[in-house]
């Protein structure tokens, strides 16, 4: 397998598509901001008019894309990967997406002869620019085998979960426990500050024991320093993941108390219009609610 096509070029695309290419794929890509496909395209990949040209040049076309509606658009719409791949081709959605659509994606397409695999990611633009994205894999084992090889030029853990929509269910878990260590490190940067001690200490401190994370190391210092913008990962992306996961654990029947009020929190701070800011703008919250003024 040495074409391959990617649909969504944003902060993570640009960074996986390198990496495809570095591995030595023939790239075939779509963005509906054209301009944002010129750096690869200057790099050798080949631009597309529509996801089903992508498609068409493709034998695994990656999709990353935004939200729900998007997803179903750019695989299953009128101009989608779906209209222009040949049977025995995969699609693998890398979004964080709806565990429903991909489940009906996957029922959709396989008795054309095309393989789904939903496969979000976890790492951020760091992960997405080195290669060791870890993703968490939704779909048939044959498909999964078949996809690996070029999987492994993006990421490094790399798992099959189980079943259509497994992957995204990990997603939506994942976006949970990400979202209350996020709150945890707010706090205890709050206490900190309010009992007078040096918080940058105190992360070093942690890091070193058992509470030690990637997001206590790379989050905690952007709060202390206000540093939310670029956004490394946008708060109302991690809103709307968030959204997704209560439904997902309404649909089973999960109650999750700490998880329900974190994103109160972070629906509320998109709903402030702070959606466009790293998601460590959360900290905002506790300060807040701690009269801190830094």
């Amino acid at each position: 397998m040495k074409r391959v096509g990617f649909v969504g070029i944003g902060t993570m695309g640009l960074h996986m598509s390198r990496n495809l290419m570095k591995a030595g794929y023939e790239l075939s890509i779509f963005n509906r901001t054209a301009e944002k496909m010129q750096p690869l395209v200057e790099e050798g990949a080949m631009p597309c008019a529509s996801p089903a040209e992508v498609g068409q040049q493709s034998e695994l076309v990656f999709t990353c894309v935004s939200d729900v509606p998007d997803v179903e658009e750019v695989t299953l719409g009128e101009r989608g990967v779906a209209r222009g791949i040949a049977p025995g081709g995969i699609i693998v959605d890398c979004s964080t997406s709806s565990p429903a659509l991909a489940r009906r994606m996957a029922e959709e397409l396989k008795p054309r002869g095309i393989g789904v695999l939903d496969a979000p990611v976890s790492g951020g633009p760091e992960g997405a620019r080195t290669g060791e994205l870890s993703i968490m894999v939704g779909g048939e084992e044959e498909v999964f085998l078949r996809a690996k090889p070029v999987l492994e030029a993006i990421g490094k853990t790399i798992l099959l979960i189980g079943p259509p929509g497994s992957g995204q269910l990990t997603k939506a878990i994942n976006q949970i426990v990400g979202a209350l260590h996020l709150e945890a490190v707010a706090e205890g940067i709050v206490l900190a500050k309010k009992a007078g001690i040096d918080p940058e200490k105190v992360i070093q401190a942690l890091g070193g024991g058992a509470a030690q994370s990637w997001l206590l190391k790379m989050r905690g210092p952007q709060m202390l320093r206000g540093d939310f913008t670029p956004a490394r990962f946008a708060l109302g992306l991690h809103a709307k993941d968030l959204r997704l996961a209560m439904e997902a654990a309404r649909q089973y029947g999960a109650k999750l108390e700490l998880a329900e009020k974190v994103n109160e929190i972070f629906q509320a701070l998109d709903q402030e219009g702070l959606g466009a800011l790293d998601h460590s703008i959360m900290y905002l919250h506790a300060k807040r609610l701690n009269q801190l003024n830094s």
